[in-house]
């Protein structure tokens, strides 16, 4: 397995654990300890302590994030595209959004710590341009 897989898989693995950490506990903990009915966690209502929103917000965007990195993994993987530069960018886009979601729910959101979390996700996207660059450079010059 290349690189850039290990760093896919483990941004998959990132999101389920994010999940069970916060969702998971949360909702758990109430349903087994609180006597709170399984159906009473509904998503069209903001409900919850304000950790659980915010670990329920950054599960989120690993998932709306996750489909974004699978996709430029396997087209890289498919070209055969590989090298240090673009381990590292993979390395630091998976570094970056652990990052982000420890920040997003560890914190109150003051302006200081929005700020930092928007950085990591800015990195991100940042590798995700380059990632994508790199790719189109080789499917043009494979041609």
């Amino acid at each position: 397995m290349t690189t850039p897989m290990w760093m896919l898989l483990g941004f998959a693995t990132w999101t389920l654990l994010l999940l069970m950490a916060t969702v998971g506990v949360y909702r758990w903990v109430r349903i087994l300890f609180s006597n709170v009915p399984i159906a009473s966690f509904r998503s069209d209502q903001l409900e919850g302590e304000d950790w659980y929103r915010r670990g329920t917000r950054a599960h989120a965007n690993c998932v709306e994030n996750l489909p974004v990195f699978g996709a430029i993994v396997w087209v890289i993987s498919a070209l055969g595209v590989d090298g240090p530069v673009v381990d590292a960018l993979c390395i630091l886009v998976l570094t970056a959004r652990v990052c982000q979601s420890l920040v997003h729910v560890s914190h109150v959101q003051t302006d200081t710590f929005v700020a930092v979390r928007f950085s990591f996700f800015c990195v991100q996207l940042a590798c995700f341009l380059v990632l994508i660059a790199i790719a189109a450079w080789h499917g043009v010059i494979a041609k």
